[in-house]
């Protein structure tokens, strides 16, 4: 299956490190080879990166890997693929408007008659199962909420939703709305928060460590999601099946 990374700061933060070592599983230390992508917010709006090919050969990835965009909320996705094509259209994060704002999305599994799911407005560019229930996801959203719930309102709601998804195949997904990054696990999600006092972490798949304290303050918060532990040398939390987490700033909400 694929791997799904994502980032939530309370400083416009760079994700080098936890990138690089995701990139790694995307052909050298995994098979994850059939395309990546990546998405970096800026305020309602984000800049996106995708290559059908795999991560640990493109040069878009290398480009990505040595310049450090500074965001507050990131997602990231390297593909094994098993529903769709090979190709740029079916390359995760998929990004839709709601709200005034970009919507991006990314999703690890499979979800069997997904496809039978009528949609509300938002149409799938590629093939894939997963953009299909992006577009269903988002369509009940826009239908129940025309403008911007409560949070406490909109995390039910998407939880509500997603434990229908979950209960198709796996679903494991990462979405934000440029406010908020959610996480939702069925099978395999964890995540860390770094805070002062930072320490050394040293990445699993290839030989490269990071002394946090020499790279951030005190005041910074760095919570970091991905489908599988990317440090050896720190402890991760492990999601259970049906929980959804909400990340604003680096905190959970």
């Amino acid at each position: 299956m694929c791997e799904l990374l994502g980032m939530s700061a309370n400083v416009p933060t760079d994700i080098i490190f936890s990138f690089t070592g995701l990139i790694e599983r995307s052909g050298n230390t995994g098979p994850h080879k059939d395309g990546w992508g990546i998405a970096f917010y800026e305020a309602k709006a984000c800049r996106t990166f995708h290559d059908p090919e795999a991560a640990c050969d493109s040069a878009i990835a290398n480009l990505v890997k040595n310049y450090p965009i500074k965001s507050n909320i990131v997602i990231s996705h390297i593909r094994l693929a098993n529903r769709g094509k090979i190709n740029l259209a079916n390359t995760h994060p998929f990004t839709r408007e709601l709200w005034g704002c970009h919507v991006t999305f990314a999703h690890n599994g499979q979800l069997k008659g997904i496809k039978n799911k009528s949609l509300r407005g938002y149409l799938p560019v590629g093939t894939t199962d997963s953009e299909h229930a992006f577009c269903w996801l988002l369509g009940e959203i826009k239908h129940a909420f025309p403008q911007r719930p409560a949070t406490g309102k909109l995390k039910r709601f998407i939880k509500a939703r997603c434990d229908e998804l979950k209960d198709m195949g796996i679903f494991n997904m990462l979405m934000s709305d440029s406010k908020f990054l959610f996480a939702y696990c069925s099978t395999k999600l964890c995540w860390i928060t770094r805070r002062a006092p930072f320490d050394l972490a040293k990445l699993i798949d290839k030989d490269m460590s990071v002394d946090f304290g020499q790279e951030t303050t005190s005041k910074d918060i760095v919570s970091v999601v991905a489908t599988m532990p990317l440090t050896e040398n720190e402890t991760w939390n492990h999601m259970h099946t049906g929980e959804l987490i909400c990340l604003s700033k680096g905190e959970i909400k």
